[in-house]
């Protein structure tokens, strides 16, 4: 297992209820602001905000409901992200989740916090061995053996 990226963590206090855990990644070579969930079983990105990211967005309906972000059951729709990077670490034409984060934009917001981009979620952090070290503050990925 190689060492691919380390890249520091930014801790989001929530008033009274913990820490949201984000990285300055980018998503096709642009700036993105990327929520870690460990608890997340698969990175989502939201189906508005990533049209400023795709030259044409081509999304498909998935047929799969997801659950999951505060609601019970949503649609989805899939589309092909180029680029998704952290630091050293990239995935290249990632099958994205997109879903409406509508409801985490207005929490945010409501809250003074910044604009969440996507989560990344157990599919890449568990395939990239993922080490979160809080009192560092740092996100470690690493390459992953088939």
């Amino acid at each position: 297992m190689r060492l691919i990226a380390t890249v520091p963590l930014i801790l989001i206090p929530i008033e009274f209820d913990g820490y949201h855990v984000m990285v300055q990644g980018a998503i096709n070579h642009k700036p993105a602001n990327l929520l870690i969930d460990t608890g997340a079983s698969r990175s989502v990105f939201d189906q508005d905000g990533i049209r400023h990211y795709l030259q044409s967005a081509e999304f498909e309906d998935n047929e799969r409901l997801s659950t999951g972000l505060g609601t019970n059951t949503m649609p989805t729709m899939v589309t092909t992200i180029g680029s998704i990077s952290i630091g050293d670490f990239e995935v290249r034409n990632y099958q994205a989740i997109l879903i409406d984060l509508v409801h985490v934009h207005q929490s945010y917001q409501e809250l003074d916090l910044p604009k969440i981009d996507g989560v990344i979620g157990g599919d890449i952090l568990l395939k990239h061995k993922a080490v979160i070290n809080y009192k560092n503050k740092t996100l470690k990925l690493y390459d992953y053996k088939r």
